[in-house]
């Protein structure tokens, strides 16, 4: 009998038990979808925390503040200021009153619900009203002193109400409600001088208290008050203050 050989060439691996190992198993459906969705949920987490950390830096002052590029920019394209007349004033502002009305504006139509057509707006207007005596409307012989030089009789126009000033930084809109069809008509062609309705009757509001005040009354004393203390000053000891009818 024939002995075999030891070197003869072999297909496996010494200490080898004749079986191959195992390939790794293929993976899972949906593990490669699986691990993508966590990165991607890794780096969105680490980009807020990035971003909470920039807007607490920045509110604790630690960093500089950085521009908003989305920022609300204003532009003035205002033209330059004309100059129209130049008026010579001689009134003496002896008093001033300061008012303040609501006003209540509703406009409807009839037979019309209010929720489909009508406005109703409510409007605290602030103003004032100034009481002043003309001087330039003094005329010859409306002053006249005695021989001895101790006394002065002053004729004066009476006291006038100057216009309205209607402070818009104090008057503001309380609520304004629309009607259907309103807020439709804005949209389309929207009267911008509106408001102004509203304006003109906080004015005359105004106006018409002004008058009622006794604002003139206080005009005559605080002239009268004002022609003594000047007169007196040059020696007249006494002072007569009159007014004409207005």
């Amino acid at each position: 009998m024939s002995r075999q050989r030891d070197d003869q060439p072999t297909g496996e691996f010494p200490g080898d038990s004749g079986s191959r190992p195992a390939a790794p198993p293929p993976p899972a459906p949906g593990g490669s979808s699986r691990g993508s969705g966590r990165g991607l949920l890794v780096v969105l987490g680490a980009a807020a925390l990035a971003v909470v950390a920039l807007l607490g830096l920045q509110t604790t002052n630690l960093l500089p503040n950085f521009r908003n590029p989305f920022a609300e920019e204003q532009t003035d394209r205002t033209g330059p200021t004309l100059l129209k007349s130049i008026q010579d004033l001689s009134r003496y502002v002896a008093a001033e009153g300061n008012f303040q009305v609501v006003v209540d504006l509703e406009n409807d139509r009839r037979n019309v619900p209010d929720f489909l057509l009508g406005e109703r707006t409510l409007f605290v207007g602030a103003g004032s009203v100034e009481a002043y005596v003309d001087f330039a409307k003094i005329g010859e012989g409306a002053v006249v002193p005695t021989e001895d030089g101790t006394s002065v009789e002053i004729k004066l126009p009476a006291p006038e109400l100057g216009k309205t000033n209607l402070d818009m930084e104090k008057s503001y809109v309380v609520a304004r409600e629309r009607g259907l069809l309103n807020r439709i008509g804005d949209l389309v062609d929207g009267d911008p001088n509106r408001q102004q309705q509203v304006y003109r009757m906080a004015e005359e509001r105004i106006t018409t208290a002004a008058r009622d005040s006794g604002l003139a009354d206080r005009a005559q004393e605080n002239t009268r008050k004002m022609l003594e203390q000047l007169l007196g000053s040059l020696g007249y000891e006494k002072v007569t203050v009159t007014y004409t009818a207005p």
